[in-house]
Order: C-alpha cells, then structure tokens, then sequence
C-alpha cells in the first residue's frame, strides 16, 4: 500500500467578525495516500477552497494539523512553508494566475527556480510539448486561448514531478469542450507521473472521475468515499 502523503488531524478554522466568531471548518480528519485523486466538494461557501489553501499551506488552521510529507505544516514559519512547497507540491488555478510579461516557457520555468532540478529550461520545454504548446513557447498569455494558458498552468505545476498537485476549479474559466481537453490532460499527467492530485470543483462529473470524494457541508467533514 502507498505511504501516506497528507494527513490531517482536527482541523479547524474560525474567523472575527466584530464580536462573533465565525467557524469555516471543524474537526476534519482524513489522510490521502501517494498517487490517489480526491475531489473536495461542496455548496458554494462551504469551506472547499478554504480547506485547499490549508492543505496546501497557504493559509495556517486555527487548530489541528495539516502533515505533508511529513511536515507539519501550521507549525513551520512560512519560509519553511514556502521551501515544503517549492519541493513537493504543484497549483492548478482557475484563473491560470501566469504572469503576462513572461512567455509561457518562462512561467513554467518560474516553478524550478527554487528547485535544485538539474537541465530546468530543457524539463520546461519537455513539459510545454508534453501539453501540446510545442509552437507557443515563446508567447505571452495575452496572445495565448484561455485552454492554452490553462496546459501552460498544468505544465508549470508538474515540471518538478511534485508529490501532489492543487487544483482549485481547474475548469471553471473554460467552456465544456476546452475545459474536458484540459481535464484529460491533468489525469494522464497524474497517471503517467503517479502524481497524488487534490482538486476543488463544482463539476460533479469531474468530481466523479477522481476515486474519492470529500465531501464538505458547513465547514465539517460529512463524507470521505
């Protein structure tokens, strides 16, 4: 059976709001193995993206811990934090989040440059033809479709081969036909690397394509099948 990758242990977090505390999440608890798809989902406002940016050390809980890789990740700095995720973790955003002066081989090269990976440039352009942006590696995203700049954001989060990938509403900026082609593409990117992948959506059919789900429902945890 493959090592665990993830494990959290009663999580929680609140927030101040004048003279109310407002509870985002409470007791969750599961663990996530090396090489699994999980899909978080949920009713809009029911804490799916905040839990993402927890796992992923983004944001730190009010309590329990967040262990990846075996770091605990509330309790490091964030410096520790950000080395954890140079070397382990990759991100899927909606919004692609490329920087537009930068080609799109230079972004994907953004994500190796606190990575001791040797050949960076040639594992750039090996992941950018990979995605099938062989002719579009020297354009910025403003010139690129909203699909292409999505295959430059999924090169750029597996260049490294990380033990896990984030991806939060992958498709959500996408029509169906666009966002389905990018969709195939991050599983056989997953599936070929053996890449455990963590994704938020809405999209119930692709939430069905991971093999568990967890299911979210007023900041608890209800179902992890």
């Amino acid at each position: 059976m493959s090592e665990v990758i993830l494990d959290v242990k009663q999580l929680g977090h609140s927030v101040v709001d004048g003279d109310t505390k407002l509870k985002i999440l409470e007791g969750i608890n599961f663990h996530i193995r090396q090489g699994e798809a999980v899909a978080i989902v949920g009713a809009s406002g029911s804490g799916k993206s905040t839990l993402l940016g927890m796992l992923a050390g983004l944001d730190i809980p009010s309590t329990g811990q967040v262990i990846l890789k075996g770091h605990d990740l509330p309790a490091l700095s964030e410096d520790a934090r950000a080395k954890v995720r140079a070397e382990h973790v990759g991100f899927v955003f909606q919004s692609f989040q490329l920087l537009d002066h930068l080609t799109a081989l230079e972004n994907v090269m953004l994500a190796t440059e606190l990575h001791s990976m040797p050949n960076k440039e040639q594992a750039a352009i090996a992941m950018l033809k990979r995605v099938g942006l062989e002719t579009r590696l020297n354009h910025t995203p403003k010139t690129l479709s909203g699909g292409e700049q999505q295959r430059v954001a999924l090169a750029r989060a597996f260049v490294r081969n990380p033990a896990i990938v984030f991806a939060d509403e992958p498709t959500g900026s996408l029509d169906s036909a666009t966002g389905n082609k990018v969709i195939d593409l991050m599983f056989e990117l997953q599936k070929e690397k053996g890449t455990t992948l963590i994704l938020v959506t809405h999209d119930e059919e692709l939430a069905a394509r991971c093999a568990r789900q967890l299911t979210i429902a007023g900041g608890q945890l209800v179902s992890a099948n």
